[in-house]
């Protein structure tokens, strides 16, 4: 059972479960999409997470505790509903390796785990690698799930659909940095992100994506229905690049020429627990289908 709690005078929370797991996140999406489909009156905001959300409500339209109760009784109707997700698969390329993430992890060396070396040499070493090459290989060879965006506007939170015993597992710096370049991709825990925005954070740097995800002006043509590209539920797929196709992306960027590359897919929590790897297999088919 989920646990329910006050969050001052305005927020319930509800947590799913104190550990991520995908039946965790579906607990959760089923929930945040039971309340939404309500349409219950005084809700203002549905905040989805890793494995809880938060409702935002207006006390002067619903009473507290009305809301808490109605919350509970929808939690029967989403365990009952089927554990299948209508979504999208996205590739996302990387240029691992990068000289902008490489520069600025060297300026915070003495907040690092490990002040002689680089991040990914610091997360291939701690989880078995033998060489950087072979961790890039294993962070982009499989599919994530954007399981909620947020901290900052538009930063999706990505977990690794993989076997647990094969998920990688990598500290936060020790103290966080207080400069990341925009659209770094990051580590920590067992979460990668890709910061959206030029900022603070203590995720490990692995590399930089061209890719725009928030645009708060919507110019980007496939930003313009929305400013932020990701959502809980989106399936991501990193795609190593090398810098002349990096810099090639930047142009059609500035030109409005980008389009990432993307299909309509549907996703079965009941058919991935039962072969993990053929439906990871099915997804890239999808994506890369004509």
């Amino acid at each position: 059972m989920s646990r329910f709690t006050f969050g001052g005078d305005e927020h319930i929370f509800v947590e799913v479960d104190e550990a991520m797991s995908l039946e965790a996140f579906f607990a959760s999406l089923a929930m945040t999409n039971a309340v939404r489909s309500a349409s219950i009156d005084g809700v203002t905001e549905i905040c989805p997470a890793n494995a809880s959300f938060q409702i935002k409500f207006d006390p002067d339209r619903i009473h507290p505790h009305a809301l808490m109760d109605r919350l509970k009784s929808l939690e029967e109707d989403a365990e009952k509903s089927e554990s299948k997700l209508d979504t999208r698969i996205i590739e996302v390329p990387v240029l691992y390796q990068d000289p902008w993430t490489h520069k600025t992890l060297m300026r915070f060396r003495e907040r690092h785990q490990d002040p002689d070396g680089t991040d990914l040499e610091y997360a291939a070493r701690i989880n078995g690698y033998e060489t950087v090459e072979a961790f890039i290989d294993a962070h982009s060879g499989a599919p994530w799930l954007v399981s909620m965006v947020g901290f900052v506007s538009g930063l999706p939170f990505l977990y690794q659909m993989v076997d647990r015993s094969r998920q990688i597992q990598v500290p936060k710096y020790l103290r966080p940095r207080t400069d990341t370049p925009k659209q770094t991709v990051g580590y920590g825990g067992s979460f990668s992100c890709i910061y959206s925005v030029r900022g603070a954070g203590g995720y490990q740097m692995f590399g930089i994506t061209p890719m725009t995800i928030y645009d708060p002006r919507q110019e980007v043509p496939y930003l313009q229905d929305f400013m932020v590209f990701f959502r809980p539920g989106d399936i991501v797929k990193w795609r190593s690049i090398e810098r002349a196709e990096y810099d090639r992306i930047i142009e059609d960027m500035q030109v409005g020429r980008f389009e990432p590359r993307m299909r309509d897919v549907v996703f079965s929590l009941d058919d991935f627990n039962a072969d993990l790897d053929g439906t990871n297999a099915g997804l890239m088919e999808a994506l890369h289908a004509d």
